[in-house]
């Protein structure tokens, strides 16, 4: 419990104050609910013989200071007095449970903006290692089960705990012996939860990995749909979602037909000790007149003892299901923050810090520029799932205005290579320098002179306008950049031809728009955002002769505008370029113009 305890303290972070507040709150209302309660069989007593006001010192003191002329009114007094500490109890109980939900869904909503964030901003090598469903289902599916789960279940059994303990309290200062056969009932509950303790948290398990299961069916399934319906393989994703679907229902299933095994329990235990009780007491000749308050007592806080102790016991399985929920988030979180950067070698002309490392909000370009040229200095890099190194010593050199090539088969290194030169990967040895300056002394500002156009443009189910500037809120967007970027990525034709303009919604993944115009969307994007340098990987190997000779012919008109590095296996994309670098196993093996390069190997 207490392993579970401090990761749901670590999960809460800046709540933890609060959540002490929320503990004092139920304490306070569950004494003013015993204290209720406790008064009932006073009141009752003294409603029945009057005459104990006088025989009790406490109770004729009190009569005395009301200054009431008779004891009915006393009486009368008292009942107001447990009319008054009822409803009072009743309205902070009220407030109180209100507040639980209140607090509860406000961590769901803070856990999942605290997890986007820190996706958004684990290094590129996080993402290699976790799958999109696994993400995608911690920030929707498990923050929403942290929440209704494991957060609301262990305030609500706090809560039904102290008022249970308050309530034995009660029972015992009335009859120890009710209270002693009272938590016994207790007993079976705790041996039925200790049975079926690794069952429980098995049922957690299965359902929160069914759950991450059919994200990933629909997203293959409903991502590739086009080929999903072409092959015919339909009936296959409804095989397998239907598969897991089950492997749910089954957790589920058996995990809420144990939820009402305690309630049960609890009722029928208590009311075999409410008659048994009874039946005894008459049995044994005992005065049924001083058995009358007792008996109001215990039958009223049974009332309030079968829901309490029955919830504390749900609860405690619920909290035990979800411990997998709790798991992952805190696995997650605790992964990434410890996560390290990746440093450069131990050079002292090449410090890398985790502050330097550090994604901050960097104003566009400011105090980093490319004026003359970039350079690559012996950069190599080593996947650490490889022995092997990805890259060997590759240096070379780019001048602004520049436009440069990298071919190679499958395998060689490229893509590894404008990893690092984008930052997504940190090379351990070498440095990119601009203008003299290392990149490594503010990433983010390198990055922000960069734009990545990659085969497949990821565009989001919105506008042609909100496509091309891309995280830029609607009232931001600059209208005149804009029209800029259109034109050059020579997209004026494509707008002009669409009723609604740029207006014009692309459809999910931009499936609306031909393979060119999303190419050119990307292009203009890039420009919109005024970054100096484009990186183009393989952005035409999937377009066809025509299409891919209208986004050369944008690529073209940048030339000398704008600084270039393309990836490409169609050579014909790259016979403008300045200089091409064949790679081969992570090196450089050749480079060169395009007639050096290309033609002389013909």
């Amino acid at each position: 419990m207490q392993n579970y305890l401090s990761k749901l303290l670590y999960i809460l972070t800046a709540s933890k104050k609060k959540l002490f507040v929320l503990l004092l709150a139920f304490t306070f209302v569950s004494v003013v609910e015993a204290l209720g309660i406790g008064m009932i069989g006073p009141f009752i007593n003294i409603a029945t013989d009057p005459s104990i006001v006088s025989q009790n010192a406490l109770l004729k003191w009190a009569y005395a200071q009301t200054g009431l002329t008779s004891i009915k009114q006393f009486i009368v007094f008292i009942g107001v007095g447990v009319i008054v500490t009822f409803c009072v109890k009743s309205y902070l109980s009220w407030r109180v449970q209100t507040y639980v939900f209140i607090f509860s869904y406000e961590q769901q909503h803070i856990l999942s903006n605290k997890l986007l964030h820190a996706y958004l901003n684990a290094p590129y090598t996080f993402h290699l290692n976790k799958s999109s469903s696994h993400i995608i289902q911690n920030i929707v599916t498990e923050t929403k089960s942290f929440s209704q789960q494991v957060l609301i279940p262990f305030l609500v059994s706090v809560s039904n705990a102290i008022i249970t303990l308050s309530l034995a309290i009660l029972l015992g200062i009335t009859n120890f012996y009710t209270v002693a056969i009272t938590l016994g009932t207790l007993l079976p509950v705790i041996l039925i939860l200790n049975t079926f303790k690794n069952k429980i948290a098995r049922w957690g398990k299965d359902a929160s990995d069914a759950g991450e299961a059919m994200i990933k069916v629909i997203n293959h399934s409903l991502g590739g749909i086009k080929e999903t319906k072409v092959i015919g393989c339909g009936s296959y994703f409804e095989k397998e979602i239907d598969k897991e679907g089950k492997k749910y229902v089954n957790a589920m299933g058996g995990f809420f037909a144990f939820k009402l095994l305690p309630r049960i329990v609890v009722e029928t235990f208590l009311i075999v000790f409410l008659v048994g009780f009874t039946s005894i007491a008459l049995l044994m000749n005992q005065d049924f007149n001083k058995m009358t308050a007792i008996l109001s007592v215990f039958a009223l806080s049974s009332i309030r003892l079968i829901p309490a102790i029955s919830n504390l016991a749900t609860g405690v399985s619920t909290l035990k299901n979800s411990s997998y929920t709790l798991k992952k988030l805190y696995t997650d979180l605790k992964e990434l923050e410890n996560i390290k950067p990746e440093t450069l070698h131990s050079s002292e002309a090449f410090p890398v810090s985790r502050s330097t490392l550090k994604l901050n909000n960097i104003p566009l370009n400011k105090g980093f520029f490319f004026n003359k040229e970039a350079i690559l200095e012996n950069v190599s890099y080593r996947y650490s799932s490889n022995d092997e190194k990805a890259l060997h010593n590759i240096s070379l050199s780019l001048k602004k205005g520049q436009s440069i090539a990298f071919i190679g088969k499958s395998g060689s290194g490229k893509t590894t290579l404008v990893d690092v030169i984008l930052g997504l990967l940190i090379p351990e040895s070498g440095d990119i320098k601009v203008d003299g300056q290392s990149v490594y002394n503010d990433l983010r500002k390198w990055q922000n002179l960069i734009a990545y156009i990659p085969q497949t443009i990821f565009l989001i189910e919105d506008t042609i306008e909100k496509n091309i500037a891309f995280g830029v809120p609607e009232n931001l967007i600059d209208q005149k950049r804009l029209n800029n970027a259109i034109k050059a990525a020579q997209l004026e034709e494509l707008v002009e031809r669409l009723p609604k303009g740029i207006q014009t919604m692309v459809g999910e993944r931009g499936v609306l728009l031909s393979g060119g115009q999303r190419q050119r969307i990307g292009i203009a994007r890039a420009l919109y955002h005024e970054r100096e340098i484009l990186i183009l990987d393989e952005a035409t190997a999937a377009l066809d002769n025509e299409t891919e000779a209208l986004v050369t012919q944008a690529m073209q008109s940048l030339s000398g505008l704008k600084t270039l590095i393309i990836i490409a296996h169609r050579l014909s994309t790259i016979e403008h370029c300045d200089c091409i670098y064949v790679l081969e196993r992570g090196r450089v093996v050749k480079s060169g113009n395009y007639q050096e390069v290309v033609q002389s190997a013909h």
